[in-house]
């Protein structure tokens, strides 16, 4: 045994170390080097397998103390039972509990996780789906939904049983809602809890069935659900109704019903988080004389005036007129407006003149050429004088004929 290393060293205890302290570091250096941790690691196998032969040593106080006269000595000739691996027990004491903490049920320690499968549990949630619009959203609204819930059976009460009868106590679990497996592997014997495959792990089975619900204890109704949509809710957001989903397991309470929100898009407005943004067209002549507009909030319309010489793109905010926060109904966004300067496509002979004379007045073009009357020239009488010092070859061409 001389090629053995000390079991306190193994563990990284010292010799006086308690039997909760020897407890935690075996279940760390378990952890650190199982085989399920680090596959195809011969190095780690070997350092597991050393490490619970010291535990099974140092956790047994006689064996401790033998240890500590004797050291390795103590078990040459197989007097203390720790000469090999494959003799360990997993699923049985207190190497079976540690193994439960670490790996769950395939060590054993079914005990704790037998009253967790076993107990009440809580329904599976459902989930639906409603539409609102833009509006709805920044406002709140009240929506109905027709789903289907499940409820519990007036024939048989919820039991599943025909009436007359009662479920009776899973003969192959014994009413645990488990059974457990046990195999010999390269760790020695082990155990494995699944549930029960009879019961579903429900610990009962009914053998005279309920006609009306066929032994599942609830039926299907359709029901009208109540959903209140908070006002800022967001697109893709979801309301929570309690207690409308699935039935509990074994007295457990309902789940809950998950209601997604699809928000309809705006023809005008965009929303990020609790901003709104949006354009507003303004003509020329607001732009640059100034004027009071109307612009569209989710409130209504507002007034709002425009400084002389804005120019286009120009941003404004409107303070507290954007999306109402989910948390607190008094504290709202803002809403940002883009004033954009539309220039006309079509305009009425009247309304080309005027702008003209605008030109001339801005000194953009020279002013118009009079005639014998003090009259303007129009550009068709300015082509039809130019035509005709062509022709006469005022312009060093050709006449033309």
């Amino acid at each position: 045994m001389a090629d053995k290393r000390d079991y306190y060293e193994v563990l990284g205890v010292n010799k006086n170390a308690t039997e909760n302290e020897i407890k935690r570091a075996y279940r760390k250096v378990a952890k650190k080097y199982h085989p399920d941790m680090n596959p195809g690691d011969k190095n780690a196998e070997e350092k597991f397998k050393e490490a619970s032969e010291a535990y099974e040593v140092l956790s047994d106080p006689d064996k401790r103390a033998r240890y500590d006269q004797f050291g390795h000595a103590a078990f040459e000739q197989g007097g203390g039972g720790a000469g090999g691996f494959g003799g360990f027990d997993f699923g049985s004491g207190d190497m079976g509990d540690i193994f439960g903490d670490i790996f769950g049920d395939f060590f054993g320690g079914g005990s704790r996780s037998n009253a967790r499968r076993n107990g009440p549990r809580q329904g599976a949630n459902l989930r639906a789906a409603v539409r609102i619009t833009f509006d709805e959203a920044i406002r709140g609204v009240d929506k109905e939904l027709e789903i289907t819930l499940k409820e519990k059976c007036n024939t048989c009460g919820g039991s599943g049983a025909k009436p007359g009868t009662s479920p009776e106590t899973c003969s192959k679990c014994n009413g645990t809602g488990q059974v457990v497996y046990t195999q010999q592997s390269m760790f020695g014997m082990v155990r494995n809890v699944q549930p029960c495959p009879d019961c579903n792990g429900t610990g009962q089975v009914i053998r005279y069935k309920c006609a009306d619900c066929s032994g599942t204890g609830y039926i299907k109704v359709r029901k009208k659900i109540k959903v209140p949509i908070p006002a800022g809710i967001d697109n893709g957001q979801s309301v929570r109704i309690r207690e409308k989903g699935e039935p509990g397991i074994n007295g457990g309470p309902r789940g809950d019903l998950l209601v997604n929100v699809n928000v309809s898009r705006h023809p005008k407005f965009q929303r990020q988080e609790y901003d709104i943004f949006s354009t507003e067209p303004i003509t020329f002549a607001q732009a640059a004389l100034g004027a009071t507009i109307k612009i569209d909030t989710v409130d209504g319309p507002m007034d709002y005036t425009i400084k002389p010489g804005t120019q286009t793109d120009t941003k404004i905010r409107l303070k507290n007129k954007g999306v109402p926060s989910l948390r607190n109904k008094n504290l709202r966004g803002n809403h940002f407006v883009t004033l954009v300067v539309q220039v006309p496509e079509r305009m009425t002979e009247a309304q080309k003149e005027a702008l003209r004379r605008f030109q001339e007045a801005m000194g953009e073009v020279p002013p118009a050429q009079t005639d014998a009357s003090g009259a303007a020239k129009t550009e068709p009488e300015k082509h039809e004088k130019h035509e005709k010092h062509e022709r006469k070859g005022f312009f060093g061409g050709k006449k033309k004929k």
